[in-house]
């Protein structure tokens, strides 16, 4: 038998339909046993992923698998930021952006045979105020309804339109002063979205040019959104278009922003509270994932 591999599979047990044993027996039955030795951890709250990761990193596993949505990506990959371990998916959430940006199945089956296969590359993160992200960051109305989305107990995309509906009219711009490739300008912000991969998951596509190889932020900046120019850019980010009537677009490898008031703001999705200063960079290639040939 040739020299195996190692890999730690983190499920967290709350993301997806599925129960954990089912995604446990598939992995039992479809991971190649030859090529691998596995073991299986399950997170038991918010950040045991991260913790779970670094510590397999730490011991020189070869491969880490995120089982769950982009928030349980988000944070195995955080924990394999700059080492030799590889992130791998096995997506269970309801808009699987890292996922879908690297053209891994959304099924079990047919993600566990893209880490049979065992290909890695390299790919950029960002990092927003100190916390890492590997699709998007923003501020304004998607950071809004993260927040909200955080605090609503029913989950999944059915769950997030309604939410997007209900509160995308409602919204109001605020003003902000940005720094981006050192122009320094005032605008109002009804959203900018900071994009290292092209889309938000459910393949809604804010920044269809991204290319998370290349060291550079792609920046969507909405100043102001009336009822014509939201359905434009609804129609464009699932045509994968830019959305050039509604947005500005910028290309760079860091912006600074300061507003009056504190606003909201998310990485990959998750909330993460309020701020009147932002500053967001990438890191290139800073993360080793597993890819499809």
């Amino acid at each position: 038998m040739s020299h195996q591999s190692t890999i730690r599979f983190i499920i967290n047990p709350t993301s997806g339909p599925k129960s954990r044993q089912d995604v446990a027996a598939l992995i039992a039955l479809h991971l190649d046993k030859n090529k691998y030795r596995h073991e299986i951890v399950y997170t038991a709250h918010a950040g045991h992923a991260t913790d779970l990761a670094k510590e397999a990193a730490d011991k020189g596993c070869n491969i880490v698998v995120a089982v769950g949505g982009d928030g349980t990506v988000n944070e195995v990959a955080r924990g394999l930021l700059y080492s030799e371990t590889a992130l791998a998916i096995l997506p269970k959430g309801s808009g699987n952006g890292l996922a879908r940006h690297l053209l891994v199945p959304l099924n079990i089956k047919g993600a566990l045979r893209i880490i049979n296969r065992g290909y890695t590359s390299f790919i950029d993160s960002g990092n927003i105020n100190g916390h890492p992200f590997f699709t998007t960051a923003g501020i304004g109305f998607d950071a809004y309804i993260s927040s909200v989305f955080a605090g609503n107990s029913k989950r999944g995309l059915k769950t997030y339109v309604q939410l997007v509906l209900k509160e995308v009219m409602k919204y109001r711009h605020l003003p902000i002063k940005a720094t981006i490739n050192g122009s320094v300008f005032d605008s109002d912000c009804y959203v900018m979205a900071f994009a290292n991969a092209a889309q938000y998951g459910n393949n809604a596509y804010i920044a269809p040019m991204a290319n998370i190889q290349d060291g550079m932020l792609d920046v969507c900046l909405v100043r102001q959104l009336n009822f014509r120019k939201a359905l434009h850019l609804s129609y464009c980010m699932l045509t994968k278009q830019l959305a050039t009537d509604s947005a500005e677009y910028f290309q760079t490898n860091a912006v600074e922003v300061e507003t009056e008031q504190e606003i909201m703001y998310h990485a990959d999705g998750d909330f993460m509270g309020k701020a009147s200063r932002f500053s967001v960079h990438m890191e290139p290639k800073s993360l080793k994932v597993v890819v499809p040939a």
